[in-house]
């Protein structure tokens, strides 16, 4: 069985969804792993690399493959030229990519999108979404310390003492976290925000902060997300996070639901009284932004805040994210083999939750 491993195509993507040191794995599994000639290449993974890890270099390796491992979702183009019958594992986006989804329907290919993977201990090694996350967090902190014109610790100098950056971070999961323990280490003081209290002693352990709301109602999914609030208590929500926005010098927005638009945590009037020169990085842009005025893919500047609402943050740091994903798609893809071939066991929740199409139907979108 060939598992063949494409060039992006998404301009800006860096990442590859597999890196050579995992190729001698999937072959002892009985796989014979075919690489797009620079698949590689913009996350340091040049091709000589997965020669000398056993896998076969090919000019083209959609219709080669039995199953294609990707990171971002395949244009019509892609899904086109791909086997039919075949498997593809990738980040599909099923919300939003519906015309995608119905051609690869309609291509008989079985589609498993890894941004549903179930939140279960079994599925830990195979969450791609935490472990890009996780980069996306790390870079967004990075983003703002670069982009803010103040230092994030405090300095003693003979010119004086700098006073720490005040950084705000809305959201504590893994994108969260990170971002709360990278700004840390930079040596901001920190304070995140989120409604679900149970995040508390997370958020506390990275020496940050916990800003705390009182909400009478259920604020966390069977799959530890945070829930949509009601009418009455986003409109309270708003009003806590204005408070505190105002005193930020940094503010990182992270909260997101799955399949849904953003939640709005920051409204134009909270922005406008902001401090001037105070920075946000909307993490949430591509999915309608967690700031009213974030314009996803590029910077603005409203009342004197710089807004930032980068995408794909992920692939700025190709490399190491491209071996974490690398080791998610390949847990992923070794759970769906026995003996070299593939087994789907529908009744398997990591199977049947991450799959979006199979046998011309698409199962969810």
């Amino acid at each position: 069985m060939i598992v063949s491993v494409p060039r992006e195509s998404v301009p800006g993507e860096r990442r590859v969804a597999l890196v050579p040191e995992l190729v001698p794995t999937l072959s002892k599994a009985g796989l014979e792993v075919v690489v797009q000639a620079g698949a590689g290449a913009a996350a340091g993974f040049p091709d000589p690399s997965y020669l000398e890890k056993g896998a076969r270099l090919e000019p083209d390796v959609f219709e080669l493959a039995d199953v294609l491992l990707k990171v971002q979702p395949p244009t019509i183009n892609e899904i086109g030229k791909t086997k039919e019958g075949s498997i593809l594992i990738g980040f599909l986006q099923p919300y939003t990519k519906g015309a995608e989804i119905n051609a690869l329907a309609a291509r008989k290919v079985t589609g498993f999108s890894m941004e549903l993977m179930p939140r279960i201990a079994r599925a830990q090694k195979m969450d791609a979404l935490s472990s890009q996350s996780t980069v996306a967090g790390y870079m967004a902190a990075l983003l703002a310390a670069s982009s803010t014109g103040r230092f994030f610790p405090m300095l003693v100098t003979a010119a004086g003492t700098v006073p720490p950056a005040k950084v705000l971070v809305l959201g504590a999961g893994v994108a969260g976290l990170q971002a709360i323990a990278t700004a840390r280490r930079l040596g901001a003081l920190v304070h995140g925000y989120d409604i679900r209290p149970a995040v508390k002693e997370q958020v506390e352990s990275l020496g940050a902060t916990f800003l705390s709301m009182e909400i009478d109602e259920d604020t966390e999914t069977a799959g530890g997300y945070g829930k949509e609030l009601s009418e009455e208590a986003h409109r309270r929500e708003l009003a806590f996070i204005a408070q505190h926005v105002k005193d930020a010098d940094v503010v990182i927005s992270t909260a997101l639901i799955p399949g849904k638009r953003a939640p709005l945590l920051i409204t134009a009037e909270a922005v406008e009284a902001m401090k001037r020169s105070s920075v946000i990085v909307d993490l949430a842009a591509e999915a309608g932004g967690n700031c009213a005025l974030t314009q996803a893919g590029t910077q603005v500047v409203r009342h004197g805040v710089v807004i930032l609402g980068p995408v794909n943050l992920s692939s700025r740091l190709p490399l190491h994210a491209s071996h974490m994903y690398s080791r998610n798609i390949s847990n992923f893809l070794l759970h769906l083999v026995r003996d070299g071939k593939l087994q789907l066991d529908f009744s398997d929740p990591i199977t049947s939750e991450t799959c979006v199409t199979h046998e011309g139907k698409v199962r969810r979108s």
